[in-house]
């Protein structure tokens, strides 16, 4: 299983076809842009491509145990002897030696291979993990591109607000040298402006904000930033995407493998209880050129232990109930994120529904309140709070379609579905069975797959 999708390189060429994105101006930044910076960029994919690196050794370690340890070892010791106190009279011997040996665990009844495969489920665990926090990278970036999208049409709906009030104020002001209006009116158009440049001096904080986060979360600043692509394609029904998201979410499969892992703990516990035999031979040659070979098999077993072996076996047995529990736990939060996801995406069309008829009523009461205003039949007030209604639900409008946008996205990590390779953003991508497959016989440095690890450490830019 785990040798499954080898590759013949570190990354491999994933599909050229790109993520579904409207037609956009070729200088703007894309959405599969700014995925693509952040898959490239993150130093959080490194740090986990480094500890599944990290999880593939352990593997390569716990086989090195099914083989022979051979070692050598040089003594050189001398000895100072008085052989007569009375005398003074001593002797001096200086003893060197020579020993090549090799020990090995023939037999250990499953302890050895068992730990062999409990490092093989750790590795298909971390994994997965890995995908889990690629889907975190690229989510990260959706909404910081999305949050950059909403702050500049939030700054550019409180410029034209403010444009509007500046007119709206000079209009006031030219009314009231006629006699038209009062002061009141021109101290509230006032009042209204000052507002309004308060609301701009906020929007570009929170666009300077979002810059910052976008460059966070893709190693640069947002360019001209293109239109959201049109809505990836989802399941018809909530249940559809709940039945997806227990198949493949990257949480649900580590914690799989981790239960596995916790089962083989339990047996590994009962094969500690077991005999173990070993065998060592060595040839050892001293300064007098005396040559001498030996060879052991000795088998022992633990008998009493204060009762530690069979407290490590129920201590096994409770953890990978334990294991078994937290992984039904994530079913419940996995669909539960699932359902909240889907939910936003209702509220979003609902609201962006909603919002439209707000703006077309709002825009024509707006208009209308102007024209009564010139005729005296409104007030400057009146036309005020007319256009700060308009100006709230486009505001609500803007942020209702950012979270629509995320919202999707959401639900495709909810699913376990937002990775490089299913937005098929076209870009190589790190193979995470590269590096297992080069060390998991665990290689000696001048072997051929020695070589070839030494390729892909090139590969990868850690040799």
């Amino acid at each position: 299983m785990l040798r499954k999708g080898l590759k013949t390189f570190i990354f491999l060429g994933a599909s050229s076809a790109m993520l579904m994105v409207a037609p956009a101006i070729a200088s703007a930044e894309t959405l599969a842009d700014a995925l693509v910076s952040a898959y490239r960029n993150s130093n959080l994919l490194e740090q986990n491509r480094a500890t599944l690196r990290a999880a593939d050794e352990d593997v390569a370690q716990a086989v090195a145990a099914l083989r022979p340890v051979i070692q050598w070892t040089a003594d050189y010791s001398l000895q100072h002897t008085n052989i007569s106190p009375t005398t003074g009279g001593s002797v001096t011997s200086r003893v060197a030696s020579t020993t090549l040996g090799a020990s090995m665990t023939l037999l250990s009844f499953g302890r050895n291979s068992i730990a062999v495969e409990m490092k093989k489920e750790t590795v298909l665990a971390t994994r997965e993990a890995l995908r889990s926090i690629e889907q975190q990278v690229l989510l990260s970036a959706i909404q910081a591109y999305s949050d950059v999208k909403s702050a500049s049409e939030q700054v550019a709906i409180n410029q034209n607000s403010v444009r509007v009030l500046s007119q709206e104020l000079k209009a006031s002001n030219d009314r009231f040298e006629v006699g038209e209006v009062t002061k009141t009116d021109v101290s509230l158009a006032q009042a209204q402006l000052a507002s309004a440049r308060a609301s701009l001096a906020s929007a570009e904080g929170n666009q300077r904000t979002a810059r910052e986060s976008f460059k966070a979360a893709t190693g640069h600043y947002p360019k001209n930033l293109a239109a959201f692509p049109k809505a990836p394609t989802l399941p018809k029904s909530l249940d559809a995407a709940r039945a997806i998201a227990l198949r493949s979410q990257p949480t649900i499969k580590q914690l799989q493998h981790t239960v596995t892992v916790y089962d083989l703990g339990v047996s590994l516990a009962k094969a500690n209880r077991m005999p173990k035999v070993t065998g060592t031979v060595g040839f050892g040659l001293d300064e007098g050129g005396v040559r001498g070979t030996s060879a052991n098999i000795g088998m022992s077993q633990t008998l009493y232990a204060g009762g530690g072996l069979i407290s490590g076996q129920r201590q096994a047995i409770a953890n990978a109930q334990a294991a078994r529990a937290q992984l039904s736990q994530a079913g419940v939060t996995v669909t539960q994120g699932v359902g909240n996801a889907w939910a936003a995406i209702d509220i979003a069309r609902a609201q962006i529904t909603a919002y439209d008829q707000q703006i077309r009523a709002a825009r024509t009461a707006y208009n209308g309140v102007k024209e009564e205003a010139l005729l005296g039949a409104r007030t400057t007030l009146d036309v005020l709070s007319a256009e700060q209604d308009l100006l709230d639900a486009q505001a609500g409008r803007i942020n209702a379609a950012a979270t629509l946008q995320v919202a999707y996205y959401q639900l495709l990590s909810a699913m376990g579905l937002l990775t490089v390779e299913n937005l098929k953003l076209g870009i190589p991508t790190y193979d995470p069975a590269a590096y297992y497959n080069a060390v998991h016989n665990a290689p000696i440095t001048l072997s051929p797959q020695g070589k070839r690890l030494d390729r892909v450490l090139q590969a990868i830019g850690q040799n």
